[in-house]
C-alpha cells in the first residue's frame, strides 16, 4: 500500500524537525515527500533473498580499537594549548542562551 503523504504529515515532519514551513513551501513539500518514497516503496520491489546483510559497504577488518581503559593527556598538556585556560578547567564561550531548570 503506498503511503499517503498529505499537509499534516508534511507539517508533523517539519515539527519533529524542529523546522518552520510557510504556506507557499507546501504543496511542492508535499510533492517531493511522495516522490521520495515511492522510490523507497520500489526498492522494496527488490529481490534481496541471495543478499547478505551487511554493516559496512567496505570491509572494515581491525577497524574499532577495544573499548579499555588507557591514560588520559595530563592536565597540564590539555591546558598548555587552550587559549583561555582556567585551571583546572577550560574556559569556553557562552553556547547557550538563557537558563533552564535543568
Amino acid at each position: 500500500m503506498k503511503p499517503k503523504i498529505d499537509r499534516a504529515t508534511v507539517l508533523h515532519v517539519a515539527a519533529l524537525a524542529r523546522l518552520q514551513i510557510a504556506e507557499e513551501e507546501l504543496p511542492p513539500l508535499i510533492e517531493q515527500m511522495g516522490r521520495i518514497l515511492d522510490y523507497v516503496a520500489l526498492l522494496d520491489e527488490l529481490d534481496l533473498s541471495g543478499v547478505e546483510p551487511t554493516s559496512h559497504a567496505v570491509d572494515l577488518a581491525g577497524s574499532l580499537r577495544d573499548d579499555a581503559p588507557r591514560p588520559g593527556l595530563p592536565r597540564e598538556a590539555a591546558l598548555a594549548l587552550a587559549p583561555d585556560p582556567s585551571p583546572p578547567y577550560f574556559r569556553t564561550p557562552k553556547a547557550v542562551e538563557g537558563g533552564g531548570d535543568a
